[in-house]
């Protein structure tokens, strides 16, 4: 999956990440909770949120992951804008989109993912920074997101079809 970024888009990701970057656990911990804000009942895909009584700051478990998701979301973002391509991501992409597959993800949370996301990379984005920057950053960045889930999702379906047809085969 190739996209044609411009050298500006490119440069504002790549920009933006180098910023948001200073504060990943910040900006990871922002990430998270707009997704239970937005979907509480998303809690329950992680089983390390179960206990409500405990603030998402404090748990350790939720940011190392949040961490991770992060990282991983605007490593591949920089990938994508500077070589046009995540082709390189595909295999780690693919085992995600298994896994999410297992732990009951819907393609439905990606779309709270995306909102967060976005939610996340426009608190972050300076604020001398033009509209015009925030939302050609924010475009950049929906551009890479999109085409991240794209791979995982792809992947799911394949799985969930060839489990379907399996059990149709067993009856």
């Amino acid at each position: 999956m190739d996209v044609n970024y411009s050298k500006a888009e490119a440069e504002l990701v790549k920009a933006s990440w180098e910023m948001f970057k200073k504060d990943s656990i910040g900006n990871a911990l922002i990430f998270f909770k707009k997704i239970f804000e937005v979907a509480p009942d998303m809690r329950d895909l992680f089983p390390f949120t179960q206990d409500y009584t405990l603030p998402l700051e404090k748990n350790y478990k939720l940011k190392a992951h949040a961490l991770l998701v992060f990282k991983l979301t605007g490593d591949a973002a920089v990938q994508l804008g500077e070589h046009g391509s995540i082709e390189s991501l595909h295999p780690k992409l693919i085992d995600l989109g298994k896994k999410h597959l297992g732990y009951g993800v819907l393609l439905e949370h990606f779309v709270v993912v995306r909102t967060a996301l976005l939610h996340t990379i426009e608190g972050a984005v300076p604020a001398d920074w033009t509209a015009e920057q925030k939302n050609a950053t924010t475009h950049a960045w929906s551009r890479a997101y999109d085409e991240l889930v794209a791979v995982m999702q792809a992947e799911m379906d394949a799985t969930r079809k060839a489990a379907e047809a399996a059990w149709r085969s067993d009856y």
